[in-house]
């Protein structure tokens, strides 16, 4: 059944970073019925809540965005907690999805699903094809059983439930923890606040030789709603921007647009994570259109503007 704007669609995480722009997306194509459940009302890794929200919302549609996750520190850390959460957040929202009966069940995967050494760039075709990186494994996981979830479910009771792998987003309203942040956000707040002291140097995890590829999340969202309006496959689908590069590169660019002109030090007793990061994008391409229209450097410009004017509220 196509999704119409009269649908109602239910958006977990929707009050978050990526979800604030699936949002907008949302509204700028006509869709006015959406909901946006929140922890304090709905705790999404309890099996009830799920049932009440369900119960409360009935939505025709639900994009699951919500999730537990952070950079590698944060990962390091939470083992435990990310995959329990991740998982048992998908397994009641499938779950609840079946019964209701959805038109659209739209799973956000994660690009840590994929195995440590991947060879890039990243097909679809290689997400089984090893273990993912140990630093993030158990949150990647946790993300990966939901696709073979999605597609049981699709093959014995027809629930129309998409899988998608972002690689990594970056853009305003990102979280700038630097305990619980990814890469930019917290090169970014480093650089500023170090420019703004008036230090010589900053510290960078790893030896920035690992490389990475980014999606704005704006472009992301866009990638998303499209594929709620036209994907229909049981297959995984990448949204990336199809662009590698090295984390030490990256740093030198975000100090440079940061205004910070001291040197950057690299503290090789903290991992690198993953190797190597970047997507094969044709599918999203070929099936739904997609390119992300938003070069690194200018994304990189909007979101240290953002956490420049931002930041007082932030920190």
């Amino acid at each position: 059944m196509p999704i119409t704007s009269t649908d109602r669609i239910l958006v977990t995480g929707g009050a978050g970073f990526l979800g604030s722009f699936v949002i907008e997306k949302l509204k700028a194509r006509g869709y006015n019925d959406i909901i946006v459940p929140r922890r304090r009302e709905y705790d999404l890794t309890r099996e009830n809540d799920v049932q009440r929200l369900y119960a409360d919302h009935r939505p025709a549609v639900v994009l699951h965005l919500a999730a537990e996750v952070g950079g590698i520190g944060a990962n390091r850390d939470n083992p435990g907690r990310f995959f329990y959460a991740n998982a048992a957040m998908g397994l009641h929202l499938i779950e609840g999805a079946r019964t209701a009966k959805l038109k659209k069940f739209v799973q956000v995967g994660t690009i840590c699903a994929y195995p440590n050494l991947t060879p890039v760039p990243f097909q679809e075709s290689e997400l089984w094809n090893g273990y993912p990186e140990i630093t993030n494994a158990p949150y990647g996981v946790a993300k990966k059983a939901l696709l073979v979830m999605c597609q049981a479910y699709r093959q014995q009771y027809g629930l129309n439930a998409v899988y998608l792998l972002p690689v990594n987003l970056y853009g305003p309203r990102d979280n700038f923890d630097l305990h619980s942040s990814h890469v930019i956000p917290a090169l970014i707040r480093k650089c500023i606040e170090a420019r703004d002291r008036g230090d010589k140097t900053i510290t960078a995890w790893g030896t920035g030789s690992a490389s990475r590829e980014f999606l704005y999340a704006e472009d992301c969202a866009e990638g998303l709603v499209r594929a709620m309006e036209k994907y229909d496959s049981p297959e995984p689908m990448n949204l990336g921007s199809g662009r590698e590069i090295s984390i030490r590169d990256l740093t030198v660019l975000i100090a440079k647009l940061c205004r910070f002109q001291g040197e950057i030090v690299w503290d090789a007793s903290k991992p690198d994570g993953q190797p190597r990061r970047c997507l094969d994008v044709s599918r999203a391409r070929e099936q739904l259109g997609f390119v992300a229209g938003t070069p690194l450097e200018t994304g990189l410009a909007k979101t240290i503007e953002w956490y420049e004017s931002h930041r007082a509220i932030k920190t």
